[in-house]
């Protein structure tokens, strides 16, 4: 997966006329189409990032129409996320061995296939496969784009393409459940949700076209062999997990969902052994083992999980109370959830001007993102508009942003330079894993609520405001600082 940065860069053979045969450049020129390329690979993050976050808004809607129980709306995010958590874990070896543009433009294709899929499901049967189907492809193609960004651009440009990220990511973020929001209301042609999906198609298809035109072809690792059988357990241990969480409440928490969840700690440590015996006998093991010996890698794990799983949680449950509970419609409920997107990319901006304090910046933002949750508690128990909401939601995800923003740099600074790439690809992975667990865990927690009584909303809201302030406990787990700050100072 990350194993794409450390590529080294091949030199031009082509002629210039020909872009999209040309193979990466030496690394003091850079390659020609290089900011094209950039162009390609951003539109199909954006592609992929808009149906990461769609079904949170149109999720309610997306059940009054296919019918199924209240789960189907936490499967439509977990069944993307859990696929996709499985694909990245081979999705960057797959470049290494296929080729990244030829794995890019399957997964843009896969992408597009699964999207059309989803636009005309019948029901949730094929609506949660169809998701799956997305978010597999999905994992194939990003991991490529981040490769070809080392491989495209010299050492001088490379700071200002990886810039480039935030800002198109961050607007997205924004843009997405907003979009989602007004395509649900508009109901063009009567297509109605459906919309969502259909709108890849010409995005998924510019994007087929110009990346064939543009990306480099590059050239194939030799020696890098692919770890089924790891993927296998890790992909296995986690389905095992988050299954029952969905379903259990459904079913009255019948023994085997108890079972099966005993059965993913087995998993997960027959994944652990075969992890280490794969790394002793020379070969490519997904994770490296060595990260496990490493007790602020272990503490970033613990930290990255609790936060992903938090905030994932909370959106989908602040959504979903919005519809479910106040009666907004789609849109005005995207509508109100911009604040706290606007908040966290402000506060992922604060942290460039800070991050000398480390650690220090991260336990600010848990405390901050604390205190926003819990200003949202008596205001969720009321028809609070916009305005009322907006200042809470702009706290909390200001918080979240000063998490987010250091914590990949403070958490790598416990690894060694040849552990890197398996690190980012853990913590990237996990932060998957995370989403997938909070959107199962909050969300069972809020639908179990929602039957009960009108505190549905506000016991959530406690539990995610507990899970804040235990990522900063968690915090102390890791170094104090970036191995890059500590060798600026």
């Amino acid at each position: 997966m990350t194993d794409a940065l450390t590529l080294p860069a091949t030199p031009s053979t082509a002629p210039s006329t020909a872009p999209s045969t040309a193979p990466a450049p030496a690394a003091s020129t850079g390659y020609r189409w290089r900011w094209p390329a950039l162009a390609v690979i951003l539109t199909g993050s954006v592609m992929e990032m808009l149906d990461s976050t769609v079904t949170s808004i149109a999720g309610p809607t997306i059940r009054a129409d296919l019918g199924g129980g209240t789960s189907l709306i936490q499967w439509l995010g977990v069944a993307y996320t859990l696929a996709m958590t499985a694909g990245l874990l081979v999705g960057g070896r797959l470049g290494d061995i296929a080729g990244r543009k030829r794995m890019f433009l399957i997964g843009a294709g896969g992408f597009v296939a699964g999207s059309l899929l989803c636009a005309i499901a019948t029901g949730p049967e094929t609506m949660i496969a169809a998701r799956a189907m997305q978010g597999l492809f999905g994992a194939c193609m990003i991991p490529q784009g981040l490769g070809m960004l080392k491989e495209m651009f010299p050492p001088r440009e490379l700071q200002a393409a990886f810039g480039a990220i935030g800002p198109v990511m961050g607007l997205s973020a924004v843009g997405g459940p907003t979009l989602a929001g007004w395509l649900v209301d508009a109901d063009f042609l009567g297509t109605g949700w459906r919309m969502i999906f259909l709108i890849n198609l010409p995005i998924g298809l510019a994007v087929l076209i110009t990346a064939s035109t543009f990306l480099p072809a590059g050239r194939r690792a030799r020696g890098v062999r692919l770890d089924l059988p790891g993927a296998f357990l890790a992909s296995g241990g986690a389905l095992l997990m988050i299954f029952p969480l969905v379903q259990g409440r459904e079913h009255g928490w019948p023994g085997w969902t108890f079972a099966m969840m005993a059965a993913s700690v087995a998993v997960f440590t027959a994944f652990g052994w075969h992890e280490v015996r794969k790394s002793r006998s020379g070969g490519d093991p997904l994770i490296l083992p060595s990260l496990f010996r490493k007790r602020a890698f272990l503490g970033g794990m613990a930290t990255g999980t609790i936060y992903f799983a938090a905030f994932s949680g909370f959106g989908l449950v602040f959504n979903l109370h919005l519809q479910l509970g106040l009666g907004f419609s789609p849109l005005r409920a995207a509508v109100a959830g911009i604040p706290l997107s606007v908040g966290m990319v402000a506060g992922m901006g604060v942290v460039q001007a800070v991050m000398r304090h480390g650690r220090k910046v991260l336990h600010v933002g848990a405390v901050t993102m604390t205190a926003g949750v819990l200003a949202l508690v008596p205001m969720l128990g009321s028809q609070a508009g916009f305005w009322q909401l907006a200042p809470a939601l702009l706290v909390t995800g200001l918080g979240s942003g000063l998490i987010m923003g250091p914590y990949f740099d403070i958490v790598l600074a416990s690894v060694e330079p040849h552990e890197t790439g398996s690190a980012s690809g853990t913590l990237t992975t996990l932060q998957q894993v995370g989403g997938a667990l909070g959107t199962a865990v909050l969300g069972t927690v809020f639908f179990s609520g929602l039957s009960a009584g009108p505190t549905a909303v506000a016991d959530t809201l406690w539990i995610v405001a507990a899970m804040s302030m235990l990522t900063f406990l968690a915090g102390f787990l890791l170094p104090r600082q970036a191995r890059k700050a500590e060798a600026a100072s």
